[in-house]
Order: structure tokens, then sequence, then C-alpha cells
């Protein structure tokens, strides 16, 4: 998604009301539900929340001069900056070493990269759709944010084809984008 980002992708900058900036954190904290006791310090009170329109339907949210997230149609979607700081609180998934060059270039992840020996699907079903944070066997912070194709028990029985769509990766367009 943000492969070739650039400065020329943008196309829109406005200041975010208070209200709507209430209404981003309730919607961000019930799509991850872990960030209840660290909204406030993600999206400060007194922050000023900038709201960024880019190319394809992409908007960034710019707050104290760091994007700390992106919005693409509804899916409510944490960069990576804030993942290192709380990772505790977004669903992982972990691929085997293999993949690693492949994420890190943006490619989609298949599935045989998350049921091999060395990756890693949690234990509870997470549905098609779901944002997921992407780790790597062997690595600490996290490489990439995806979206599910399918869910993960049927990522664990099909096993074939692509498992996750790559959103936003390190050293993508996104991750070196500077205000």
């Amino acid at each position: 998604m943000f492969k070739k980002f650039s400065k020329e992708d943008v196309h829109s900058r406005s200041n975010i009301k208070s209200s709507a900036q209430r209404g981003l954190k309730g919607n961000f904290v019930s799509q991850f539900e872990a960030l209840e006791p660290v909204i406030d310090t993600i999206i400060p009170k007194k922050s000023q929340a900038i709201l960024i329109k880019c190319e394809d339907k992409i908007q960034l949210y710019l707050i104290d001069n760091e994007v700390v997230l992106f919005q693409h149609f509804d899916d409510l979607i944490p960069t990576l900056k804030v993942v290192h700081k709380y990772p505790q609180c977004f669903p992982r998934v972990q691929v085997d070493r293999g993949a690693i060059k492949f994420v890190l270039s943006g490619a989609n992840i298949m599935c045989p990269g998350l049921t091999s020996a060395g990756a890693d699907l949690p234990e509870e079903n997470l549905e098609e759709g779901s944002i997921v944070t992407i780790y790597a066997e062997g690595k600490e912070t996290a490489l990439a944010v995806g979206k599910l194709l399918m869910s993960t028990n049927d990522i664990k029985s099909i096993n074939k084809g692509h498992g996750i769509e790559l959103l936003h990766y390190l050293g993508d367009g996104l991750w070196n984008h500077t205000e």
C-alpha cells in the first residue's frame, strides 16, 4: 500500500476538531480493545491532530507531527511506530525466517509462511479482515502490519494461497514519511 508512497501522494491537510478526535479514539479502541489503557498516551487530549488525505482513499492521522494511524476505507490501522511502542495491544502472527526478505520488500504473505516450522499463528481464531501485526522468527519487533485475507483457522487448514495482505512494512513510504 505504501511501497511507492511520497509527498506527491498527499492531497490535503486539515486540523481535526476535538470532538472528531474523541470519536477517532473511540473507534480505534473499539477495533483494538487492548488499547484502552494507553489510548491517551497515543492520542493525548490536548494534542494537535491533523488529517492528511492521500491517493487511493488513504487518510493519515498525524498527532504532534507523527503519523500514529491511517485509515483505508473503514479500517483504522496503527503505524509500525505505534506497534513498536505498544506491541501487546495488537493481534500478532509470526512468519518463518524465509519470509523476512519478501515481507520487507512489500510482498503479501503466503499461507505456508505462516504455518511452517518457525511460524506462529494465535490459538484463538482471528476472522478474515482482521488487522494483525507481523513478526518474524527470531526477531523482537514487528516487521509489518497486514490484513488477514482468510481466518487463521482457514490459513491452518487450507495452507495455500495468500494469507495476509501487507498494508505497511519497515522501510516503506509511510515508515520514511516526514512532515
